[in-house]
């Protein structure tokens, strides 16, 4: 169901819509959490406000599509999707990054994201989206994006270091939209 402002509405009021200034810090809050206590980040220091404000405007501004999950008002998740490598050949495929605040885990936020997520970038154009999960050990984040239509890969093992643990690095993929089966619409 369509809500004000080109968000989504669902079940107990959740609300999927692009990313606004005033979400950044409860953005950065859920981020921080995962980067300290989590494995889905590789990143061992938590960026700033200033910082994932500076990251989602990159992206944003590469018109990449940034989206919160909110319900009465408070950030529950957000997701984006990205470059999948920087090279010009790759243009057509994005990467997905969704992050959950920890009081929103297994209430179906994250489905949610990933969902809105693919019909956003289908939208826009975007034939494959990967998803590079930390960790094979990291059973929700991979039956979330199986659920979502996506297809194990490979598994790169041991290529991370944190935690005091050597973790595997999962890739998942996806087609959006006409995937392979015609050109590329999207300019060179």
């Amino acid at each position: 169901m369509a809500a004000e402002g080109g968000g989504v509405t669902g079940p107990a009021d959740v609300v999927i819509r692009d990313v606004g200034d005033a979400d950044m810090p409860a953005i950065q809050e859920i981020y921080a959490h995962h980067v300290i206590h989590g494995l889905a980040s590789w990143e061992e220091t938590p960026p700033d406000v200033d910082e994932m404000t500076r990251r989602r405007d990159a992206l944003l501004a590469d018109r990449f599509p940034y989206r919160v999950a909110a319900q009465a008002g408070v950030i529950m998740g957000y997701a984006y999707a990205g470059r999948y490598r920087p090279r010009p050949a790759y243009r057509n495929t994005v990467e997905n990054s969704i992050y959950v605040a920890e009081q929103a885990r297994g209430g179906g936020i994250g489905t949610r994201l990933l969902d809105d997520l693919i019909k956003v970038c289908t939208a826009i154009g975007f034939r494959r989206m990967v998803g590079i999960i930390g960790d094979s050990a990291n059973a929700p984040s991979i039956n979330l994006h199986k659920k979502a239509g996506f297809e194990m890969v490979g598994i790169i093992p041991a290529c991370g270091y944190k935690a005091d643990q050597w973790l595997d690095q999962v890739l998942m993929q996806r087609p959006l939209g006409a995937a392979d089966t015609t050109p590329p619409d999207r300019p060179k």
